[in-house]
């Protein structure tokens, strides 16, 4: 259970870390897409929590978690209006990438850090 828990917050603290950089860039991100991101990031602290996959390290494990709780955020990303500056598929691309290492960084906390094994 305190896995779950501690992996679930860092999910939401990255989740706010991933918002604030996407907002830097000076453009006002809605309400339900700042939403999104935080609770997308959430979803994988708490997919990481809960999961019982027994992987060869760590570092695999938020890999690999992280790329299946992204998806639906990648795939969502492509609906996107069109963006001169970043195509829909480099949005989805970057959206994937960046959960594999959100995932990482949230194992590493949980699993090296706290040292809560699986």
């Amino acid at each position: 259970m305190k896995r779950l828990l501690l992996a679930t917050l860092f999910g939401v603290i990255f989740g706010l870390l991933c918002y604030t950089m996407a907002s830097s860039g000076g453009n006002k991100i809605p309400f339900f897409l700042a939403l999104n991101i935080i609770l997308g990031r959430t979803l994988i602290g708490f997919g990481i929590g809960i999961s019982r996959f027994k992987m060869k390290h760590w570092a695999l494990h938020g890999v690999v978690m992280g790329f299946v709780f992204s998806l639906p955020m990648g795939f969502g990303a492509l609906l996107a209006p069109e963006n001169p500056e970043f195509s829909k598929e480099m949005m989805f691309a970057s959206t994937i990438v960046m959960g594999m290492i959100y995932g990482v960084l949230i194992e590493l906390c949980t699993s090296v850090v706290l040292k809560e094994r699986q």
